[in-house]
């Protein structure tokens, strides 16, 4: 699985940042994304939703965010 980590930045670079690694990304590939900005609970899922992503799992753990997502499109 491909891990993009996004840890230490803030808000709007963690979601720059996925979009443009994402692009890179075949269809059908699910990769873990690792942050610490809580921006990103809100805004990842959002854009997920318009980009043909889906959000297998977003869980906060201690000092990070981690979702799974995959490339549907």
């Amino acid at each position: 699985m491909t891990v993009i980590d996004l840890r230490g930045l803030t808000c709007p670079e963690p979601l720059l940042r996925l979009i443009e690694q994402i692009r890179k990304i075949e269809a059908g590939t699910e990769l873990e994304v690792l942050t610490t900005d809580p921006g990103t609970l809100v805004d990842i899922p959002m854009w997920a939703e318009r980009a043909g992503i889906e959000v297998i799992e977003c869980r906060k753990e201690e000092e990070q965010i981690r979702f799974v997502l995959k490339k549907l499109r």
